[in-house]
């Protein structure tokens, strides 16, 4: 596969990661962030507190791991396969960093965790698809 479908297929899902995760966490799931947080205080940043180049370049790198896993070494360029792929590697991740974070901080709690990995893991379908089918256009 070469570079450039990776790079391209890397920004546009990196966008789309930035949109969904304003979408989902932003917006959708803002509401339940009493529920969600664990017992530590003043830890997320208000929106007026955002280091936005940094969560641009972490969501742009979203899309560069898939897209790169995608092209060099799954070879997916289907949408359908690049959201079951997607999905798993969202949810394996997920379900590792967050219970992790579970185990050994009080930045969420338990219900907050399970919402966090089952997020993640549908966000990551949609990022593989789109990921996935930057990369079998023009095939």
């Amino acid at each position: 596969m070469s570079t450039n479908k990776i790079l391209m297929s890397g920004i546009v899902a990196g966008i789309v990661a930035f949109f969904l995760g304003w979408i989902v966490w932003g917006m959708i799931l803002s509401g339940m962030s009493e529920s969600m947080s664990g017992s530590a205080t003043g830890v997320s940043r208000g929106e007026d507190g955002m280091i936005w180049w940094a969560l641009i370049v972490g969501n742009l790198l979203w899309g560069f791991l898939y897209a790169y896993i995608f092209g060099k070494w799954a070879n997916i360029t289907n949408p359908a396969t690049g959201a079951k792929a997607g999905a798993i590697i969202g949810l394996i991740s997920a379900g590792a960093w967050d219970l992790t974070m579970y185990g050994t901080t009080h930045l969420m709690s338990l219900n907050g965790t399970i919402v966090d990995i089952i997020a993640s893991a549908v966000v990551s379908a949609i990022i593989g698809a789109v990921a996935a089918w930057m990369l079998g256009r023009g095939n």
